[in-house]
C-alpha cells in the first residue's frame, strides 16, 4: 500500500499499542526534564594565538535542522557534497565570531560579516594577524578574511570556491595572498542520475588477485557517478591577494592536497587520476604529486600512486612506493617520505618494516637520502635541531609503539629507543614532546641542549594527575617539573606556551564547573590566571551525584565506570532505582592494560544524546562509559571469547551498583551506539541481565562485513564460527527482552548500513520479539538535526519508561545473578 506523508513526518515501527503496526508520526520532543538540558546555547570554540594574546571565539547553533540535512546531497567515492554550494554537505558552520583579549572579559563582536554567516575552513595567517575562512551562501562558497586586531571581516572572492575535497585555502608565506581552489573553467554539467537512461550494464571484474576491502559506503556505482565525481572534484588553483585581485596559478584538475614548503618557496600539489574504483573510496584512487615554485613553474613530479584496490591482508598491511610524503619541518624545502621494507605484508618477517628518506630540491630521482629505519610501521617524526629528532613506529597486532631519538644528519648512527611500550598502557604513557615554532613557523622540539620536555595526561591507579617532565635525550634521565594536584577538579594541559618561563595553557573543570582556560606558571606555585569565562549551560544538574566506581569482573579483571545518581538522592536511605548502562567494547591484548582507569570523576557533566546521562534527572541511576574490555592475550584473539567476556562485563557492572544498594537489578536497561549497539543486541541475546535495550546505528550480521570488522582482522572464510557466533542476527531467536533499534537512513559508516537494522528488525519481528525500529531521514552515523535528536530522546524516554522504569515484575522473577543463556 502506498503511503503519503508530510515533509516532516517519517515512518517508525510502532510497538507500544499494536504489534508490528506502521505508525505515521511527526517529530516528537522528550519530557521537560530532558528538554531543559538538551535545548541550550553552545559555548564558543576558542582559537588562541601562539603568544596567547588574542582569542577568536567561534559560535554555532547547538544543532543543525532537518531542513539543513534535506538540502541536495551527492554521495560519491566516499564524499558527501552539496553540488549547489560546492562544499561538504555535512560541514559544520559557525554563525557568529567575537574577539577577546586574553585576560579580559570584554568580547568584541566581529563587524562586516553577512547577516546570517555560514563560516568554515578557518585558517590563521602565518603571522596570526589575519584569519581566512569560507562563507557558504545559498548558491556557492566565498573566501572571507578577518583582521584580528580590528575585529573586522570582509569578503575576498565571489561564490566560486570549490570546497568539495576538503579545506580549499592555503596562505602564501608572505601572508598577503592565498592559494584557493576555485571552480574549474572546463567543468561540465552534472548528470541527473534520477532520470539518466543507462547506456548499458555496470560490470566489475576480478582477475584472481585478492582485494579484501572493508564494506565502504558512498562508493561510485556507474559511469554517471564517475562523471559527476570528476566534475565536482575539478578545481583550478588561484592566487588571491588581500586586495581582492587574483591570478590563475594552476589549471583545472582534481586537486586533493596543497602544501607549502617551510620557507614558502615551493608548493606540493596532489591530484587524483583515473581510473576510478567501485570498491574503494577516493583516497585509494590513483594520485600524482608535483612540486612547483611560487610562480607555478614545475620543479618535479615527486610521486605517482596507482589505484590501490588490492593489499596484503591485515591492519598493518601497507602499499608499496612512496607514502606519508610531507615537508621536513626543520628544512626550507626538503621532502621526506617512507617506503616499506616488507613488501607491505605483515606476514613477511624482516628486521625493519619501513625506511624513511629525505629528498632535497630539485627532487631528482636517485638523490633521495636514507634518514632512519623503523622496526615497525613508521608513524611520524618530530624534528629538533640538526642532530636531534624523534621518530615513532607502531604495530597494531601487538598494540606496541616505540619512540626513538636519532641523529638526522647521520643515517649510519643507530637510533636510541626511548620508550617501548603498549599504546594501550595508559599508566606508562610518557606524554608528548613539547614543541615550539621555528623560523619557518613549524612545530619542532623544544630543546635546551640535550634537554627536551614531555607533557602527559598522568593516568594512574590513584587517579589522573597530568604532568610535565624534562628528559635528557642523551642519558634518558627524567626530572618531574610539574604535577597537577587537583582531587576535586580536572586539569588538562593544553599547550606549553613558554617552557623557559614556565607558562602553560591549561583547561580546568569540575563535575558542575564548566571548562575554562587558564595560563599556569609551573615555576610559580600559585600563579594561575583565568583567560576565558564560559558559563555553565547545564546548571540544572548542579546537585547530581557523580563518582567513579571500580569493581572486578568474575575473572579478576579490574573495571571502572562513572556512576550518576539523581539530584538530592538520599544515599543513606538508598531507594532502589532503575539503572541504565551505556558502554562500548574495546579490544585488548593485555589484561593488565584492560583494567586501567582512564576516567576522571571530576570531568564536567556534559549531557549529550550520545549517552544516558539525561535520565539521571528522571530518577534513574546511570552507569556511563562502563569499561567493556574484550581481551585476547598471546595467540588468542579477543573475539575468540567475545560473548563470554561481554556478558561478564555487564554482570560485573550491575553487581557493583547493586552491592552499593542503589538499584533494583530487575529494572536495568542497556544501550550503545555503533559497536555499542552490536554489544547491546548481543547482551540481550546471550544473557538475562537486562530488562530492555536500545541499539543505535549498529551492525548485526557480520557476514555482511566479510573482510573484517572493528578490530577483527580475519575474514569470514578464515573464522566463520566467529562471524556467526558474534552476529546478533544469527541469534535473534534468543532475544526475549524488548529492543529499540534506531538508525540514520544516510549512515556513511563502514559496515553499519541501514540495511543492518532493517534486516535485524525483520528477523526479530518474524520470531515474535518485542521490537521497534526508528529510521531517521537524512541522518548519518551520528545524528545532527535538532528534530532528529529530540525525537531520539523521546523514543528512548518512552521505551525506558515502559520497559525498564515501570517494568512489570513477575511473581516468580528471581533476584539471583543471571548467567549466560544456555548455561
Amino acid at each position: 500500500m502506498k503511503m503519503t506523508f508530510k515533509c516532516i513526518a517519517f515512518v517508525t515501527v510502532f510497538a507500544f499499542a499494536k504489534a508490528y503496526a506502521q505508525e505515521k508520526l511527526t517529530y516528537q520532543q522528550p519530557s521537560e526534564e530532558i528538554m531543559k538540558l538538551v535545548d541550550y546555547d553552545r559555548p564558543p570554540w576558542a582559537l588562541i594565538d601562539t603568544d596567547a594574546e588574542n582569542m577568536v571565539l567561534l559560535y554555532r547553533d547547538t544543532y543543525k535542522s532537518i531542513a539543513d540535512l534535506s538540502e541536495e546531497e551527492m554521495r560519491l567515492g566516499g564524499l558527501r557534497i552539496n553540488p549547489k554550494t560546492n562544499i561538504g554537505s555535512r560541514t559544520t558552520f559557525y554563525d557568529k565570531v567575537a574577539i577577546q583579549k586574553v585576560g579580559s572579559k570584554e568580547m568584541r563582536p566581529v563587524t562586516g560579516l553577512p547577516a546570517t554567516p555560514k563560516l568554515s575552513n578557518v585558517n590563521w595567517s602565518p603571522d596570526e594577524s589575519m584569519i581566512a575562512m569560507t562563507h557558504t551562501t545559498n548558491n556557492g562558497t566565498e573566501v572571507w578574511v578577518l583582521d584580528v586586531e580590528k575585529a573586522a571581516a570582509r569578503k575576498l572572492t565571489d561564490a566560486t570556491v570549490n570546497a568539495n575535497m576538503g579545506n580549499p585555502l592555503d596562505w602564501f608565506k608572505d601572508g598577503k595572498s592565498l592559494l584557493v581552489k576555485m571552480l574549474a573553467d572546463d567543468r561540465k554539467p552534472l548528470i541527473d542520475t534520477s532520470v539518466d537512461i543507462p547506456s548499458g550494464p555496470t560490470i566489475s571484474t576480478s582477475d584472481g588477485s585478492k582485494a579484501q576491502n572493508r564494506t565502504y559506503q558512498d562508493l561510485l556505482k556507474n559511469p554517471s557517478d564517475e562523471h559527476n565525481f570528476e566534475q565536482l572534484a575539478l578545481s583550478k588553483l588561484v592566487r588571491v591577494h588581500l586586495d581582492g585581485t587574483s591570478s590563475d596559478y594552476l589549471p583545472g584538475a582534481m586537486y586533493t592536497g596543497v602544501s607549502f614548503s617551510p620557507d614558502g618557496s615551493h608548493v606540493m600539489v596532489s591530484k587524483l587520476q583515473k581510473p576510478f574504483s567501485y570498491i574503494v573510496t577516493y583516497g585509494r584512487f590513483p594520485q600524482q604529486s608535483h612540486v612547483y615554485d611560487t610562480n607555478a613553474t614545475l620543479v618535479a613530479q615527486v610521486n605517482d600512486v596507482p589505484l590501490i584496490e588490492e593489499m596484503p591482508q591485515g591492519f598493518m598491511a601497507e602499499r608499496e612506493g612512496k607514502r606519508n610524503m610531507s615537508w621536513r619541518a626543520d628544512q626550507p624545502h626538503t621532502l621526506m617520505f617512507a617506503t616499506v621494507l616488507d613488501k607491505g605484508d605483515p606476514e613477511v618477517e624482516v628486521p625493519y618494516r619501513d625506511q624513511v628518506y629525505t629528498w632535497e630540491s630539485p627532487f631528482k630521482e636517485g638523490t633521495q637520502k636514507e634518514l632512519v629505519k623503523t622496526k615497525d610501521r613508521f608513524s611520524g617524526i618530530t624534528f629538533g635541531d640538526k642532530n636531534t629528532a624523534i621518530v615513532y613506529d607502531y604495530w597494531w597486532n601487538t598494540r606496541n609503539t616505540r619512540t626513538y631519538v636519532f641523529d638526522p644528519s647521520d643515517a649510519s648512527k643507530e637510533p636510541t629507543v626511548l620508550f617501548d611500550r603498549s599504546y594501550q598502557d595508559s599508566y606508562s604513557d610518557p606524554g608528548s614532546f613539547v614543541t615550539v615554532k621555528n623560523e619557518y613557523n613549524n612545530s619542532v622540539l623544544k630543546l635546551n641542549g640535550d634537554i627536551a620536555f614531555l607533557m602527559g595526561d598522568g593516568y594512574s591507579d590513584k587517579g589522573q594527575f597530568p604532568f610535565i617532565d624534562q628528559i635528557n635525550l642523551e642519558t634518558q634521565d627524567k626530572k618531574r617539573l610539574y604535577t597537577s594536584t587537583y582531587t576535586d577538579k580536572k586539569e588538562t594541559l593544553v599547550e606549553a606556551l613558554d617552557m623557559d618561563k614556565g607558562t602553560v595553557l591549561v583547561r580546568i573543570e569540575g563535575p558542575t564547573q564548566y571548562p575554562n582556560y587558564y595560563i599556569r606558571n609551573i615555576y610559580k606555585k600559585n600563579k594561575l590566571d583565568q583567560i576565558s569565562y564560559f558559563e555553565n549551560p547545564f546548571s540544572g544538574m548542579q546537585n547530581v551525584h557523580k563518582e567513579l566506581i571500580t569493581y572486578k569482573r568474575d575473572d579478576g579483571v579490574p573495571l571502572n565506570a562513572t556512576l550518576y545518581l539523581p539530584p538530592n538522592y538520599d544515599m543513606k536511605k538508598k531507594e532502589k532505582l532503575p539503572m541504565l548502562l551505556w558502554a562500548y567494547p574495546v579490544e585488548y591484548k593485555d589484561a593488565s592494560n584492560a583494567g586501567q582507569n582512564t576516567q576522571n570523576p571530576n570531568e564536567f557533566i556534559y549531557p549529550s544524546y550520545g549517552s544516558f546521562v539525561y535520565w539521571v534527572m528522571k530518577g534513574y541511576a546511570v552507569v556511563d562509559d562502563a569499561a567493556f574490555p574484550i581481551i585476547g592475550e598471546g595467540d588468542t584473539e579477543p573475539n575468540d571469547t567475545f560473548l563470554k567476556q561481554l556478558v561478564a562485563n555487564g554482570k560485573a557492572a550491575i553487581d557493583a551498583v547493586d552491592e552499593m544498594g542503589y538499584i533494583d537489578r530487575n529494572r536495568v536497561g542497556v544501550g550503545g551506539h555503533s559497536y555499542g549497539a552490536f554489544m547491546t543486541a548481543n547482551l540481550l541475546a546471550h544473557s538475562d541481565l537486562f530488562a530492555a535495550g536500545i541499539a543505535r546505528s549498529g551492525a548485526y550480521n557480520r557476514t555482511l562485513t566479510p573482510f573484517g570488522f572493528q578490530s577483527e582482522e580475519r575474514n569470514y572464510w578464515e573464522a566463520p564460527e566467529i562471524y556467526n557466533t558474534m552476529s546478533p542476527f544469527m541469534n535473534a531467536e534468543k532475544v526475549d527482552e524488548p529492543i529499540l533499534l534506531i538508525h540514520g537512513q544516510a549512515d556513511n559508516n563502514s559496515g553499519t548500513y541501514p540495511l543492518q537494522s532493517e534486516r535485524y528488525f525483520n528477523a526479530l519481528k518474524g520470531l515474535g520479539a518485542t521490537a521497534r525500529l526508528v529510521m531517521l531521514p537524512k541522518e548519518s552515523h551520528g545524528y545532527a538535526a535538532k528534530e532528529s535528536i529530540l525525537h531520539v530522546l523521546w523514543e528512548q524516554d518512552q521505551w525506558l519508561d515502559k520497559y525498564v522504569k515501570n517494568k512489570p515484575v513477575a511473581n516468580n522473577e528471581m533476584k539471583a545473578e543471571p548467567q549466560m543463556k544456555g548455561e
